[in-house]
C-alpha cells in the first residue's frame, strides 16, 4: 500500500493505539472526566511550548462543553512580516476540517426532508459520472461522504492544481480508474466528497456556498464563517498561510480551495468553531434550541467503513463516519475527530468526546507539522489520564514529514542532471501536442530558452530541464506539488516522441499522454 496523506495520520496515532493501550484504558465504569481549571492552565502552557518548538506563526484554540465555552484564546501573529496578533475572532482556512462542517450542512437538509443520505448523486448532479455505469447509477451521498467509492486516495486533486474549475473537475471523475471495488474499501477522496455535497445543494435549489450559509453558519451565529474563498480574503482579521523555507516560516502562495469547497474550502474563527462543536455535543441543539434533527446529525457520527489495518486485530479499531474520523480509543471511549491540512499554509484539528461532553478545536496558519494534532491529543491525555502519555509532536511531526515528501520521481536525484553525455534527440523530436482523458491536453513547445511544458485549460508554461536521454524534469504547481517531476518521452530511433509519462500525474497509472 502506498503511503498516503490519510495513512500518514492514521498510522501516526490519530486514532490507532498500540496493543498495550487496551490494558491502560480505563474501563467503561470509570467516572466521566471533564476539563478543569488545572487542565486549561496546562493547555495554555502546552500551546506556548508547541509553538516555540515548531515556530508555527499563529494559532487560535477553543475548548467547549455543551452549554458554554471553557477556553478561547489566540496566540502569535496572523503573518510573520507584520505585527497583527491572532485573537479568538481571527479567521483561518479550515482545509479538510471543512468536511464535518459540510456533512453537518447536509444533515440539516436530510432532517428537512430535502435529500436522504442514500440518495444517488446522479439524481441531482446531472453531469456526474463514474467510470462504471452501474456505480454511476447507484453511488449515494453516504458512499462519497465516507470515502467508499472505489476511487483512489486523493485522485482528482491534481486536476484542480493545474487550473481546471469546479464543474470540469467533477465531470472528469468519469475518467478516473477505480482502485478498489465499490463499497469495499476506504480511500480518502476530496473530489468525490465535493460532488456529493454539490448534489445535495442542487437538490435544495441553492449553491453550496449559499446553502452552507443558510443552513449552518447563520442559524448558529457563526458570524465569520463562510465557504467562499472571496469572503475569507475580504476578512480584515484573517491569517495568511505560511510555508517553511530555509528554516523560517514565510507567507507563501495562498490557496484558493473553491473548486472543492465542501472538502476543504470553509473558513472560520475559533469562536465560530466553538459554537459548531457545542452543536455536535448537543446532538443538533444549541442553547436548548433544536437546529438539526438529532437522528439526521447522528448518522454523521456512526462508523460507516473501517479505516484501520485489518491485519492488525490487536490495534484499536478506526472508522470513518460521514465527514468524521471515528475511533473508540479503548473500551467505551468514543472520539469524533478530523484534521485539515494545506501544504500551502493551513493546519487544523478538532476532537469531540461525546461521552465526556467536551471538545477541542485548534486552528493554525502554517503548513502541517503536527502542531494542532499534538495540542489536541496532549490535552485529551491530560483530561482523561492526568498526564501526557507520549511525545505526540515527534509522532505527528514524523507523519507529516512523510506526507510532505514527494511520491514521484524517487529513483534518482532529478535536481542534478547526469554528468554523462546524454543520448538526446533534437528539440523537434519532443515538440507537439499530447492528450490524456483525465488531465486534458498538454503541449511541448520550443522557446528561446529551451523546451517548455504547457498545462491546464488556459495553458500555463513550465520550463523543461533536460536530465538524461529522453528524460526531462519540471516543477509541478499547486497544493500537492513537492519536488521536481520526471517527464519521460517514448520514441524509437530518430522518430518523434509518441508519448510521454509525467511521473507527477502517474500515481494511479494515469499519467501517460499520447501524441495526437
Amino acid at each position: 500500500m502506498s503511503f498516503t496523506r490519510r495513512s500518514a495520520l492514521l498510522a501516526s496515532g490519530l486514532g490507532l493505539l498500540s496493543p498495550g493501550a487496551f490494558a491502560k484504558a480505563k474501563p467503561a465504569s470509570s467516572p466521566v472526566r471533564q476539563p478543569t481549571e488545572k487542565h486549561l492552565s496546562a493547555l495554555n502552557a502546552l500551546i506556548v511550548d508547541v509553538m516555540k518548538k515548531t515556530g508555527v506563526p499563529g494559532m487560535s484554540v477553543a475548548v467547549v462543553a455543551p452549554d458554554l465555552v471553557l477556553y478561547l484564546k489566540g496566540f502569535g501573529v496572523r503573518r510573520t512580516d507584520a505585527a497583527d496578533r491572532v485573537d479568538p475572532d481571527t479567521v483561518f482556512q479550515l482545509a479538510s476540517l471543512s468536511k464535518p462542517l459540510s456533512t453537518t450542512v447536509v444533515a440539516g437538509l436530510v432532517g428537512d426532508g430535502v435529500v436522504s443520505w442514500d440518495q444517488p448523486i446522479v439524481r441531482s448532479l446531472a453531469d456526474f459520472a463514474m467510470s462504471d455505469p452501474w456505480v454511476t447509477r447507484d453511488i449515494t451521498l453516504r458512499d462519497m461522504f465516507c470515502h467508499r467509492s472505489g476511487l483512489p486516495d486523493h485522485a482528482g486533486d491534481l486536476v484542480e492544481d493545474i487550473g481546471y474549475g469546479r464543474d470540469e473537475i467533477i465531470r472528469r471523475l468519469r475518467f478516473i480508474k477505480p482502485d478498489t471495488s465499490f463499497r469495499t474499501h476506504y480511500a480518502y477522496n476530496n473530489v468525490g466528497f465535493s460532488a456529493a455535497a454539490f448534489a445535495a445543494a442542487n437538490a435544495a435549489g441553492k449553491s453550496w456556498e449559499d446553502i452552507s450559509e443558510e443552513r449552518l453558519y447563520r442559524p448558529l451565529g457563526m458570524a465569520s464563517a463562510s465557504s467562499r474563498h472571496a469572503d475569507f480574503v475580504a476578512q480584515k482579521n484573517r491569517v495568511f498561510g505560511h510555508v517553511r523555507r530555509n528554516g523560517k516560516w514565510v507567507v507563501g502562495e495562498q490557496r484558493n480551495p473553491d473548486p472543492q469547497a465542501p472538502a476543504g474550502g470553509a473558513s472560520a474563527s475559533a469562536r465560530d468553531m466553538a459554537t459548531w462543536v457545542r452543536l455536535q455535543l448537543g446532538r443538533g441543539a444549541l442553547d436548548s434550541r433544536e437546529i438539526f434533527k438529532p437522528e439526521a446529525l447522528a448518522e454523521t457520527h456512526f462508523p460507516h467503513i473501517a479505516t484501520g489495518p485489518a491485519h492488525e486485530p490487536m490495534r484499536a479499531p478506526t472508522f470513518y463516519g460521514l465527514g468524521w474520523d471515528i475511533d473508540y480509543g479503548g473500551p467505551a471511549r468514543m472520539r469524533w475527530s478530523h484534521s485539515g491540512a494545506f501544504s500551502l499554509g493551513a493546519s487544523t484539528c478538532v476532537y469531540v468526546m461525546p461521552a465526556e461532553r467536551f471538545g477541542i478545536v485548534v486552528l493554525s496558519n502554517s503548513a502541517p507539522v503536527g502542531a494542532p494534532e499534538t495540542i489536541c491529543r496532549s490535552f485529551l491525555d491530560l483530561v482523561l489520564t492526568g498526564k501526557i502519555e507520549r511525545d505526540w509532536l515527534a509522532l505527528f511531526g514524523e507523519a507529516f514529514a512523510k506526507m510532505a515528501a514527494p511520491t514521484y520521481g524517487l529513483d534518482a536525484d532529478y535536481a542534478k542532471p547526469l554528468a554523462i553525455a546524454p543520448a538526446l534527440g533534437s528539440r523537434s523530436t519532443y515538440v507537439g501536442d499530447y492528450r490524456n482523458a483525465l488531465y486534458g491536453p498538454i503541449g511541448v513547445v520550443e522557446t528561446a530558452k529551451g523546451l517548455s511544458l504547457n498545462l491546464g485549460p488556459a495553458p500555463t508554461s513550465y520550463p523543461l530541464h533536460h536530465y538524461s536521454g529522453d528524460i526531462f524534469t519540471f516543477q509541478p504547481p499547486g497544493e500537492n506539488a513537492a519536488g521536481l517531476s520526471p517527464v519521460r518521452f517514448s520514441r524509437s530511433g530518430d522518430e518523434k516522441a509518441t508519448s510521454v509519462i509525467i511521473d507527477y500525474f502517474n500515481a494511479n497509472g494515469q499519467g501517460v499522454f499520447v501524441r495526437g
